[in-house]
């Protein structure tokens, strides 16, 4: 009985060993799986960290190519031939159609020095109606103020007047930024969906109707009543 016992025992023993022996097989399978995926880890972020310092670099190699062709501020263009210059070398621009004498102009001045800053990668301009009649005539340009929307060098939308701006003269930066979304002539992080002005109405905003001229071959201010 005693030599069954021992036998049993050492049954045991030995049972309880491979046990111990394949837990520990296991462990270290797992200690090397984990080991292996830590490496794989710290590789792939090193991967991840040179690709985003790669495209860190290559942004800002972009702004500052952007900004040597005159992108973050909004200025003016003495000339048609200017005109011409500028749109060759920015895929996207904005051109402001102005008159000095038109109020409605300084309203649009006003929300285009704002976004001409935020929107770097995109080139604002504008230029004087009255010293470009090739242009106005060529763009078909009847209503001032009025926005070319440029990509790659051709006219893609026009804004006019204030009519899709909400019709009011206090629109805000946001609603011409979102118009300007909806040409995709900027990079925008809104909803296309949603126009800003549309939350405007919910609040009670008052909406003046804008008289909008278009008799052919001559410029008409967009406020004023009396043309």
């Amino acid at each position: 009985k005693m030599a069954a016992d021992t036998s049993v025992d050492i049954l045991q023993k030995v049972l309880e060993n491979e046990i111990l022996q394949s837990t520990k097989v296991v462990e270290e399978h797992l200690d090397a799986e984990i080991q292996k995926l830590d490496q794989m880890d710290e590789d792939e972020l090193e991967r991840l960290k040179q690709r985003r310092l790669e495209a860190l670099k290559k942004s800002q190699q972009q702004k500052q190519e952007w900004l040597s062709k005159g992108h973050g501020e909004y200025r003016e263009i003495p000339s048609e031939r200017d005109f011409f210059q500028e749109v060759k070398e920015s895929k996207n621009v904005v051109c402001h159609f102005y008159r000095d004498t038109t109020f409605r102009c300084q309203i649009m001045d006003k929300h285009l020095t704002v976004l001409a800053k935020k929107h770097i990668e995109t080139k604002f301009l504008k230029l004087n109606a009255e010293k470009s009649p090739f242009l106005c005539e060529r763009l078909r340009i009847k209503v001032i103020p009025t926005l070319a929307l440029i990509k790659d060098g051709k006219t893609q939308d026009y804004v006019v007047g204030f009519t899709d701006l909400g019709n009011t003269d206090d629109f805000t930066t946001e609603t011409l930024e979102w118009r300007l979304g909806c040409a995709d002539v900027i990079n925008y992080s809104g909803n296309l969906m949603d126009p800003p002005f549309q939350s405007q109405k919910k609040y009670g905003t008052s909406f003046t109707k804008l008289d909008k001229k278009t008799i052919r071959g001559k410029i008409y201010d967009s406020d004023s009543d009396d043309d």
